[in-house]
């Protein structure tokens, strides 16, 4: 399926770039719907902590982050959106717990 899509080369040198995230980044969410094709390419695995992979199977390209529809949203896709909204909160909640530890 990825040589289908002409992405083998490109998957190869993708897996090369974790422990350039691992060193450099962090507070990243990966959210890959599995119907998008490039999906193979992306980060489907916890890289760390902070570097979240949210795959889906029913999900498209971008479907997460397109404006919600509260009547029309599958119940799926709203608790991706929320977990996403949960790991963010978690990361900034961090954020000034550590600053204030720092500045006692």
């Amino acid at each position: 399926l990825i040589i289908n899509f002409g992405l083998l080369h490109f998957y190869e040198k993708l897996q090369d770039i974790k422990p350039t995230l691992q060193r450099f980044t962090g507070n990243i969410i990966f959210s890959n719907g599995l119907r998008d094709p490039y999906s193979a390419g992306g980060v489907l695995k916890n890289i760390s902590d902070s570097i979240i992979a949210l795959p889906t199977v029913n999900g498209s390209h971008c479907l997460d982050i397109v404006k919600s529809s509260k009547t029309s949203d599958p119940d799926w896709l709203v608790q991706q959106r929320n977990t996403e909204v949960e790991i963010i909160e978690g990361w900034i909640a961090k954020y000034y717990a550590d600053l204030k530890a720092i500045n006692k």
